[in-house]
C-alpha cells in the first residue's frame, strides 16, 4: 500500500468531480492517449515534448514526459492505496478500490481548454474526517505534516516515515512520537520564525522536502548555481593546478543570462531533480543540503551550455561526477526497480 498526495488536473479542475463520484483522476491530452493506450512510451514522450507544455509554460524535457506517461499508470492500476488532497482548511482522504478505471473525453474548462481523456479509478468515499471522526483540519496540523501534505504537482508517493504518520493522522491515533522527534520540534521553531514551506513535489520521496521558503525562491537557487558554474569556469580555464584541468566554457553571455535559464529548467523539470525524479529544495532556510538544486552538465566534458544542462539533487550530482549520464540513469533506475519490489 502506497499514500499518495494528489491534485487532479492543472488548477485542480477535476477535484470536485473526483470527490463527489468518489475516484481519483488523472488525464491526458487526445492525442497523447493513444500512445498511452499502445504502452509506447517513447511515442508518448516525442508526442508531449513537440506539443505540450508544463505547468510553467515550458516545452517539457524527456523525464517531465515520461513522468506524466507513469501518472495514468499510477491511477489506473492502483489498488488499495490511500490518496490525500488538500482543498483550503480541509484535508481530505480515500482509498483505491478495484473496480476498473473509466476513461472519458471533455474539454478542460480552463483557459487551455484541451481535449483530454481523463481517467477516473473508483475509490471510496472522500472524507474529510479521520477515522474516529475527528474533522482534518489543515490550520491544525503540525508544522512538518504541514510540508508533506500538500503539493502543486499532480502527486507524491510518500516515504515510509511520512506514509506511516499519514495513517496514524488519519486512523486518528496518538501522533506524539513523531511530534517529540528532534526534527519535528525544530521545525516547529523554524515556522515561529515565519518559515513558511512552499511545496512542489512529485515521486517517492526518501527524506523531507520544501519547494521554497517565503525568503527563498526559484530565483535565488538559480543565482547561487549560476555563480558556481561561473566560479568554475574562472578557476578551471585553462590553469595548471597539479594537472591540467578541462576547459569549462559557459555558452551564457552573462550569469544573468545563465540565471534566466536555470528558472526555466527548473520550471520544465517541475522542479524535480532531473535524474531521481526526487523533488528539489531551493536554497531554503533549515532545509536539507543534499537535496538542494545543483546544476548538472549531462554530458561531464561538455560545456556549460544550452541543451547540456540539467537540474539535479546535490547528492545525485556528487555521486555522478564525471560519469556517462545514461548509465548512471541506468543505474538510478535498478535502484528504483530494486525498492518498488
Amino acid at each position: 500500500m502506497k499514500v499518495y498526495i494528489a491534485n487532479f488536473g492543472r488548477q485542480n479542475y477535476e477535484w470536485p468531480i473526483c470527490r463527489e463520484r468518489g475516484t481519483v483522476a488523472t488525464m491526458n491530452a487526445v492525442d497523447a492517449q493513444k500512445y498511452w493506450d499502445a504502452n509506447d512510451r517513447a511515442g508518448y514522450v516525442s508526442n508531449r515534448m513537440a506539443n505540450d507544455t508544463t505547468s510553467a509554460g515550458k516545452k517539457p524535457t524527456k523525464a517531465t514526459a515520461s513522468r506524466w506517461f507513469n501518472l495514468m499508470t499510477i491511477v489506473a492500476e492502483t489498488l488499495g492505496d490511500v490518496w490525500v488532497h488538500k482543498d483550503g482548511n480541509e484535508l481530505w482522504w480515500t482509498t483505491s478500490r478495484s473496480e476498473v478505471p473509466s476513461f472519458e473525453t471533455k474539454k478542460e474548462p480552463i483557459e487551455r481548454g484541451r481535449e483530454v481523456v481523463i481517467c477516473h479509478k473508483p475509490c471510496e468515499l472522500w472524507s474529510n474526517k479521520s477515522k474516529k471522526g475527528v474533522p482534518l483540519r489543515w490550520s491544525e496540523l503540525h508544522p512538518k505534516a504541514k510540508d508533506f501534505l500538500s503539493t502543486e504537482a499532480t502527486l507524491q508517493s510518500l516515504s515510509p516515515l511520512y506514509k506511516d504518520y499519514t495513517l496514524a493522522l488519519i486512523a486518528g491515533e496518538d501522533l506524539s512520537q513523531w511530534h517529540a522527534s528532534p526534527r519535528w520540534a525544530q521545525r516547529v521553531e523554524t515556522a515561529k520564525k515565519g518559515y513558511a514551506p512552499i511545496k512542489y513535489g512529485s515521486q517517492a520521496d526518501k527524506i523531507a522536502y520544501q519547494r521554497a521558503s517565503e525568503l527563498f525562491d526559484a530565483a535565488d537557487a538559480a543565482d547561487r548555481m549560476a555563480r558556481t558554474a561561473v566560479n568554475t569556469t574562472n578557476s578551471a580555464n585553462g590553469q595548471t593546478v597539479e594537472r591540467v584541468v578541462k576547459k569549462k566554457d559557459l555558452g551564457f553571455p552573462s550569469a544573468a543570462a545563465l540565471q534566466d535559464y536555470i528558472t526555466e529548467l527548473l520550471g520544465s523539470q517541475e522542479y524535480n531533480c532531473e535524474l531521481t525524479g526526487l523533488p528539489l529544495e531551493l536554497d531554503e532556510v533549515n532545509g536539507d543540503p543534499a537535496m538542494f538544486a545543483s546544476l548538472d552538465r549531462i554530458d561531464s566534458s561538455g560545456h556549460y551550455a544550452s541543451g547540456n544542462l540539467q537540474v539535479v539533487c546535490r547528492f545525485a550530482n556528487f555521486w555522478k561526477g564525471a560519469s556517462n549520464d545514461t548509465e548512471f540513469r541506468r543505474l538510478i533506475d535498478v535502484i528504483r526497480s530494486s525498492v518498488s519490489t
